[in-house]
């Protein structure tokens, strides 16, 4: 007969594990003190940017990790802990998390994962202050496009003055 417990643990561990192969960021938080309907909150904002929380054991999250390139994460975990995974943008999700950590002193990063590399505390809160994934984008357009329209500017100007010349000398000639 298998143990509701076991069922439960294991459930839990699979969860865990699926969520480090499927997801490209992974936030690993410890919390204590913090109210049910915060993190709440928390796990709602999160869901609407394609995010998912996982709160579990410590021992739980040590055994998901144990044996993969990640188990350094697990280690020294203390109170309660919480996984954060997700494939959509990394900076959004990280926003979010540091948003909620400056209203909530007992919300402490642990680390993370973002596309296959480990992330420390600081380097959260460094994702955080990055522009979204739109922003940077047309920031790039630009910069691409900015030599062409400088390029566009000068032989339109070129062109200009050409033409004011060729009216000068048609004007000096008697022309229209």
């Amino acid at each position: 007969m298998i143990k509701v417990g076991k069922v439960y643990r294991d459930t839990m561990v699979k969860t865990i594990k699926d969520g480090l192969d499927t997801s490209s960021t992974c936030v690993v938080v410890n919390f204590q003190k913090i109210s049910s309907g915060d993190l709440s909150s928390l796990r709602k904002t999160l869901r609407q940017k394609k995010a998912k929380m996982c709160a579990s054991r410590n021992s739980l999250v040590k055994v998901a990790f144990k044996g993969t390139n990640y188990a350094s994460l697990a280690e020294g975990l203390s109170g309660q802990t919480a996984v954060i995974f997700s494939s959509a943008d990394p900076a959004d999700i990280a926003k979010t998390l540091v948003e909620f950590a400056k209203k909530n002193e007992n919300f402490v990063f642990c680390g993370g994962i973002l596309d296959k590399g480990l992330l420390r505390k600081e380097d959260i809160k460094r994702i955080a202050d990055l522009p979204s994934k739109e922003i940077l984008i047309a920031q790039l357009l630009g910069t691409l496009q900015a030599p062409m329209t400088r390029l566009a500017r000068a032989l339109n100007g070129k062109t200009t003055e050409l033409i004011l010349i060729l009216k000068q000398l048609s004007e000096k000639r008697g022309g229209n």
